[in-house]
């Protein structure tokens, strides 16, 4: 169960920076993320890259590597939103296209380490 909601949770986070488009990596770039220079690829994937996670880890596809790849996905997300939090910013969330316009808090990486755990729990369940 925790794996579908994970991959669920991936799934709607990818689809709606997709449909955010040009805008979300003007997003990602508010949030720390590298939008210049040779990083510079990383936004554009990131939806990509949760979309896929997310459905091998609702569907259960390739055990036990797409869990390996949320955990490790939530973890560096979690840093970054982090490293924002620390300097005292709080621009748009962004971690759901337009549905997540609030600012962003420490609430955010609570959230993330609940699907930290739900991830881990699949991990341990198989």
């Amino acid at each position: 169960m925790g794996a579908f909601v994970v991959g669920a949770v991936f799934v709607v986070a990818g689809a709606s920076k997709v449909a955010a488009g040009a805008r979300w990596p003007l997003e990602a770039r508010a949030l720390g993320v590298p939008t210049m220079g040779a990083m510079a690829v990383v936004a554009p994937i990131v939806p990509w890259w949760e979309l896929i996670i997310g459905a091998s880890l609702a569907a259960g596809l390739f055990r036990p590597w797409p869990a390996i790849a949320a955990v490790v996905t939530l973890a560096v997300f979690s840093v970054l939103l982090m490293r924002v939090l620390r300097r005292g910013e709080h621009p748009p969330c962004a971690c759901f296209g337009a549905w997540s316009a609030a600012p962003l808090g420490w609430r955010h990486v609570a959230r993330n380490a609940g699907l930290i755990g739900g991830a881990v729990l699949s991990l341990a369940v198989g």
